[in-house]
């Protein structure tokens, strides 16, 4: 038991949160899981707030070429001269 102890710390490392899953208290496991659960949590804010819709002139994104489905031509809508104002 203290061999397979020593082997998970190696693994995982002496100083990381997660060195509290090898332990069996339950503060340490508390600990642990409700770090896991605050990183999944803003794993799954920032995957969410990625997704955009790009088709929705609405978005932060601002795209410069308009290129409709029935055209071969597309047009620059930036309204930019070629000095960038």
């Amino acid at each position: 038991r203290l061999e397979d102890y020593k082997y998970a710390l190696s693994r995982i490392g002496n100083e990381s949160v997660y060195s509290y899953f090898v332990t069996d208290k339950v503060l340490g496991w508390l600990v642990a899981f409700a770090t896991l659960g605050i990183q999944i949590g803003i794993l799954v804010f920032f995957v969410v707030a990625s997704e955009a819709n790009l088709q929705d002139d609405a978005i932060d994104i601002q795209f410069t070429w308009k290129c409709p489905r029935d055209t071969y031509a597309c047009e620059n809508t930036a309204g930019l001269t070629d000095a960038g104002w």
